[in-house]
């Protein structure tokens, strides 16, 4: 299994905001089919980002395309894979 830092910078503030409720409900299921390792905004209002757990590139592109946020326009994306190390 592979990680994969995926930035969710913002495209359209309130349009992230009508579709907040939607996009944290698409982040739960992912989290419970066991797709997320990390996940949290970013104070600065930059966007937020998710950390995928995945085989390659191409499945949390497939994944991250079903994101509301995605989908509505109210954010934008990008995928880098994550080489974690641990501490």
């Amino acid at each position: 299994m592979k990680y994969f830092a995926v930035f969710l910078p913002m495209k359209d503030e309130e349009k992230s905001k009508i579709h907040r409720p939607e996009h944290l409900r698409f982040l739960e299921k992912k989290q419970q089919e066991g797709h997320i390792f990390a996940k949290g905004p970013f104070t600065d209002g930059a966007g937020g980002l998710v950390i995928y757990k995945a085989q390659n590139r191409n499945a949390v592109e497939v994944i991250v395309k079903e994101d509301p946020y995605i989908q509505t326009g109210a954010r934008g994306y990008e995928i880098h894979e994550w080489d974690m190390k641990q501490a």
